[in-house]
C-alpha cells in the first residue's frame, strides 16, 4: 500500500534517484551541444562526435529509466522529488523529440544521399572532389542507377530547370541564390559559351548539426534560353533523411520564381490627380 504524506511534508528527504535523473537530463543536453558545436567547428573527426551524440541520446534514455524509477519510489516512501522527475522528462524529451523524428524520416525515405536533376549527366564535383577523400567520407563519383530509380520513385518532382532567359541571366539569378543561403562557395565559373558552362561549386550546412553537404549547379545555354542543372550530396552517411531533395527542390522553386518576377514588368501606378486651386470669388 502506497504511503500517504504526512503533515510534515517538507521534512521529508529528497528522492536520490529524482536528483540522478535530473542530473542525467541536464548532462544529455550539455552533450548535444558539445556535438554540434564539434562538428559545426570541426574541433575532432566525424567519428567521435557521433559518439559524443549518441552518449547523449544515451544519458537521455537513462534519465528517463531513473525518473520512473523515482517516481515509483516517491510513491511508496513519500519522499519529495516530483518537480525534478518531470523537469527531467521535459528535458528528455526535448532532446529526443528530433531523433525521434529523423529515425522515422529514416525508414520512409530511402537510403540515398546523391540527388540531381539530371541523373545522365550529373553535375560534376570537380573542386569539391579534393573535399571527399578520406575514411568514411562518401565519394565524389555519383551514386549511380540505384540512386536515381530511388529519387525518380521518392522525388519525382525533382527535375532540370528550363528557363526562358539568357545563360548569363541565369546564371547571376542562381549565383544570387546561393549567396542569399550563405552557402560556402568552393568554386565557380561564369558561362563563356561556346567554350565553357557556368559552373557553381559550394558547401551547404544541415540546419542543426552541420553536416557538410556539397552542392554542384550548372547551368547551360539551350537556344535562346538556357537550362540548369543542380546536384546536393551529403558528405556522410548512405541516408541523407531527404535533406538533398529538398534542398535541391527549394531551389529549384526559387530560381523558377525569382526568373518569373524578373520578367513580368513594374505595375505602373496611376498618376495622382492634382487637385485645382479654389477659385477666389471677387467681391
Amino acid at each position: 500500500m502506497a504511503r500517504r504524506f504526512s503533515a510534515p511534508y517538507q521534512s521529508e528527504p529528497v528522492s536520490s534517484l529524482a536528483s540522478w535523473a535530473r542530473n542525467l537530463a541536464v548532462f544529455s543536453v550539455v552533450a548535444v551541444v558539445v556535438s554540434i558545436i564539434i562538428v559545426r567547428f570541426g574541433f575532432l573527426e566525424m567519428k567521435p562526435a557521433l559518439a559524443t551524440f549518441f552518449g547523449a541520446l544515451a544519458c537521455a534514455g537513462l534519465s528517463i529509466l531513473v525518473g520512473l524509477a523515482a517516481f515509483v519510489a516517491i510513491w511508496q516512501n513519500g519522499s519529495r522529488g516530483m518537480s525534478r522527475i518531470l523537469l527531467a522528462l521535459l528535458i528528455d524529451a526535448v532532446v529526443l523529440a528530433y531523433p525521434a523524428y529523423l529515425g522515422v524520416q529514416y525508414r520512409k525515405l530511402p537510403p540515398i544521399h546523391d540527388i540531381t536533376t539530371d541523373p545522365i549527366d550529373p553535375p560534376r564535383f570537380e573542386a569539391l572532389a579534393r573535399l571527399r577523400t578520406g575514411d568514411g567520407v562518401n565519394t565524389a563519383v555519383y551514386a549511380g542507377l540505384y540512386s536515381a530509380e530511388q529519387q525518380r520513385l521518392y522525388y519525382p518532382d525533382i527535375e532540370t530547370v528550363e528557363l526562358d532567359v539568357p545563360q548569363q541571366r541565369a546564371y547571376d539569378i542562381t549565383r544570387q541564390l546561393v549567396t542569399k543561403r550563405k552557402w560556402l562557395v568552393i568554386d565557380e565559373r561564369t558561362p563563356q559559351p561556346p567554350r565553357y558552362v557556368g559552373r557553381i561549386e559550394a558547401v551547404a550546412r544541415t540546419p542543426i548539426m552541420g553536416f557538410r553537404e556539397d552542392v554542384s549547379i550548372r547551368v547551360t545555354a539551350d537556344g535562346e534560353g538556357s537550362r540548369v542543372d543542380i546536384r546536393s550530396a551529403s558528405r556522410y552517411f548512405e541516408s541523407d533523411l531527404g535533406s538533398n531533395a529538398a534542398r535541391v527542390s527549394k531551389l529549384i522553386d526559387d530560381i523558377n520564381s525569382a526568373v518569373d518576377n524578373a520578367s513580368q514588368p513594374p505595375v505602373k501606378k496611376p498618376p495622382v490627380p492634382v487637385k485645382a486651386p479654389p477659385k477666389v470669388v471677387k467681391k
